[in-house]
């Protein structure tokens, strides 16, 4: 029994994969007109669809808010009910209904042919009633749906919602959008952590921030490390500026040399070429350096060379960055 699961899954991706092949033919001149209205919408772009051309639409609706072109969804029953109110003379609607013959969204129809609003519809038929009514039709045709029925939308709906992200990605590469952009809608979550925490952000400083006199002995830096548990501690001149970093690591290395570690000065001992950062480096930019060259903790330093603050891989993970 098991083997027709996997053979009957199988024949999902099978035709999905095809249905999604076969939408190449579709990305020409109406596609670009779709993009070129969406893009010069100064309100806008309402996105709306009925069962599951709705879900879909939601599912577009908000790709395409996230990726810097505003748009919403309207349930096109309630539509025809008060919500058509949402649209203004500014917006576009973008109407999906796989046969073009949806009732609720015809009935959408003269309202917003009356504000002058543009439509750009997403059908397998350019020939429907949908598609005659609209600026700009986009074909989303496929050959068979996924079910062995034949009746559920499968292979439809995954034809109209990867037309929906062509569409969104075309115009967040047409805008410019840029990462900082996305973390701006995106600020609750983890992904706006990793874009917008800088490491002033999340970083020890001040009393927390493990530092030694380049004089102290390698026992005094080893009580600084326990103290602030960061697993390192800067060594400064008598200036105050970062001379170097002593970590564990550098700990198991001096005991193999079988020195005094109450005489012997850190500062003789400590690495010298250390990584440093700016404060206000993105985190995400921090943890990138530090995987590139391998270690687990840093410095932040001013324009004068003095360490502001320290991090670790730990602080990091806390923050989400990790």
């Amino acid at each position: 029994m098991t083997s027709n699961f996997a053979r009957s899954g199988l024949r999902v991706l099978e035709i999905e994969s095809q249905a999604i092949t076969q939408l190449h033919q579709y990305i020409d001149v109406n596609f670009e007109r779709a993009c070129e209205l969406m893009l010069g919408c100064r309100g806008k772009i309402v996105v709306s669809g009925m069962g599951k051309s709705g879900h879909i639409g939601h599912k577009i609706a908000s790709t395409l808010a996230s990726t810097g072109t505003p748009a919403f969804f309207m349930h096109p029953g309630e539509a025809n009910h008060g919500d058509l109110g949402m649209i203004t003379k500014e917006d576009i609607l973008l109407a999906i209904s796989n046969s073009g013959e949806t009732a609720e969204l015809l009935g959408l129809l003269p309202v917003v042919k009356r504000l002058g609003v543009p439509i750009i519809a997403m059908s397998n038929n350019p020939a429907s009633s949908l598609g005659q009514h609209a600026d700009v039709h986009l074909c989303i045709k496929v050959e068979q749906e996924a079910c062995s029925l034949g009746l559920a939308p499968t292979s439809s709906t995954t034809a109209t919602l990867v037309m929906g992200d062509a569409l969104a990605i075309a115009l967040l590469d047409a805008n410019g959008f840029s990462s900082d952009d996305f973390a701006l809608s995106h600020p609750g979550g983890s992904l706006g952590r990793k874009l917008l925490l800088k490491l002033d952000d999340i970083m020890h400083k001040d009393d927390l921030l493990p530092l030694v006199d380049e004089d102290q002995s390698i026992s005094n830096a080893l009580l600084e490390i326990s103290r602030k548990g960061l697993g390192m501690t800067g060594i400064v001149n008598k200036n105050g500026k970062l001379l170097g970093i002593f970590t564990d690591g550098d700990l198991r290395r001096v005991l193999d040399t079988q020195i005094d570690l109450h005489t012997t000065k850190v500062g003789e001992v400590m690495t010298q070429t250390s990584i440093t950062a700016k404060a206000t480096t993105l985190a995400v930019e921090v943890l990138n350096l530090m995987e590139e060259h391998k270690i687990s903790s840093l410095f932040a330093i001013d324009e004068s060379g003095k360490p502001v603050g320290a991090i670790n891989m730990h602080l990091l993970l806390k923050a989400g960055v990790v």
